[in-house]
């Protein structure tokens, strides 16, 4: 191993932890500027620092109880490297423990700590030699502490699912977010019969192994590790990277031939992108240049020509799209809950409070967006989260301070997708947990929560309404 790529994963897990970027993009960032390295290297380097943040919980729980020194005083250097370190002694078992305590001895000198190399060497002796034997929290006396540390989730995040889907629904959520997930790709769906089978040939040749959805057809995941943009058939924009939740959150509107649809909160593109594969024109919209040059990028490689793209802030009211869509996509801010197995850092960024201001900014983009539905047109509504206040809440907001009726999504969704719909409700009901606030069965209909470890994707939500005459 090249000598310099723990250093590389030290610094990449400080940036990350200076809230710089999201894991997801620095990591790639990353990866891509030391593409030279050799495959082996490249690996250990994802796997490193991906694995270190999935088991952050996990891992501060246990050096807090074999520290002299609790893990929220370290200094930042040797939180970062004794997190790093303890992830390749627990999960990392092809490298031997002599060479783990060693390597983290010389970073922690080269780094101008050599004061605490004893430090840090006596922490981690300690932990190697109790490794096969490290204490999980009592789970009969303390269920959402043994759930926290166990699969390595915040405790009020644990809490908070434990409170609205119940103790099993939740706990097979937490497994699901810990797997190795897959990249999921989605194909044009002008391409004919003929050209899909040619790009998953070439996919198949390539090692990707695609498997198509259970719920789109036109959606495929490939084999974790694959870098979408290296894949046959991406610079030539025969597909893109999007999960298949996405992808129905835009099958959930029904768009038509000829339909004007606005995406109001677009980046990263996925969604004005299939939307334009099936509208008349579509209006994609984000709050910086920064993300609509996320956009710009994707349609400029898809080749979308009936696709506008402008920098505008959603919460800003514009007259000149007064009742002017068929579509309006409002896929809002929210606290990213559903897709952490992904974005391994956002349950680290999220607060309590911070979900309590993004209902407060859902509901005022709400407010100025749905202006811009004609009378009979539809407005979308979805999140990427796993919570009622930002999702089921929000569904009692529209049918009650908006002039929008639900739409049964049983008109726009797949079968496949509405039977485990039903499945995952029935559960809930059965484990005595309220399986939709809003008060009329007509609401329920409108919308789906897709949840980790039962469906197909992501945590995602979705709901469908339309402006009444």
């Amino acid at each position: 191993m090249a000598e310099n790529v723990r250093e590389i994963a030290l610094d990449t897990l400080l940036a990350l932890e200076r809230g710089q970027e999201y894991s997801d993009r620095l990591i790639g960032a990353v990866l891509g500027k030391y593409d030279y390295l050799p495959a082996r290297d490249k690996a250990f380097l994802k796997r490193v620092t991906e694995g270190t943040l999935e088991r952050q919980t996990e891992l501060d729980y246990y050096l807090n109880r074999f520290s002299s020194v609790p893990v929220r005083k370290m200094k930042p250097l040797i939180r970062c490297l004794l997190r790093m370190s303890l992830y390749q002694l627990l999960y990392m078992d092809s490298i031997p423990d002599r060479a783990v305590l060693s390597e983290a001895v010389k970073l922690a000198e080269k780094r101008g700590f050599g004061s605490l190399k004893g430090f840090v060497n006596g922490v981690l002796r300690k932990l190697a030699a109790e490794k096969g034997a490290l204490p999980l929290p009592d789970r009969e006396k303390n269920t959402g502490e043994y759930f926290s540390v166990k699969y390595s989730m915040p405790r009020w995040i644990v809490d908070l699912w434990s409170e609205e889907y119940g103790e099993e629904i939740t706990e097979t959520i937490l497994e699901e977010l810990l797997r190795i997930h897959s990249v999921s790709l989605r194909l044009r769906t002008d391409l004919s019969r003929d050209g899909q089978e040619t790009v998953c040939r070439r996919l198949q040749e390539a090692g990707a192994s695609p498997k198509q959805s259970r719920y789109l057809p036109y959606i495929y995941t490939v084999k974790a590790g694959e870098t979408p943009a290296a894949l046959p058939g991406f610079s030539e924009g025969q597909f893109s990277v999007q999960d298949v939740s996405s992808a129905l959150a835009v099958e959930a509107a029904g768009i038509r031939p000829g339909d004007f649809v606005i995406d109001v909160c677009a980046a990263p593109g996925g969604k004005s992108l299939l939307a334009a594969e099936k509208a008349g024109r579509v209006l994609a919209r984000d709050i910086s240049l920064e993300r609509t040059e996320r956009i710009r990028e994707a349609v400029a490689r898809m080749g979308a020509k009936n696709l506008q793209i402008q920098v505008y802030d959603a919460t800003a009211f514009d007259n000149t799209l007064k009742e002017s869509a068929d579509v309006v996509l409002v896929d809002a801010p929210c606290s990213g809950l559903g897709v952490i197995g992904k974005k391994r850092d956002i349950k680290y960024r999220v607060t309590p409070e911070g979900t309590e201001s993004l209902a407060s900014l859902q509901r005022k983009i709400l407010r100025v967006c749905s202006r811009y539905v004609k009378h009979g047109g539809i407005l979308l509504y979805s999140t990427c989260t796993i919570n009622i206040h930002e999702n089921e809440e929000m569904v009692r907001f529209i049918t009650e301070e908006l002039p929008f009726e639900p739409q049964p999504l049983s008109q726009v969704l797949p079968e496949a997708v509405m039977r485990d719909r039903e499945r995952v409700e029935r559960l809930r009901r059965e484990r005595g947990k309220e399986c939709f606030l809003a008060t009329d069965e007509g609401s329920r209909q409108a919308c789906i929560q897709m949840l980790p470890g039962y469906m197909e994707g992501d945590g995602f939500f979705i709901a469908r309404f339309r402006r009444k005459p």
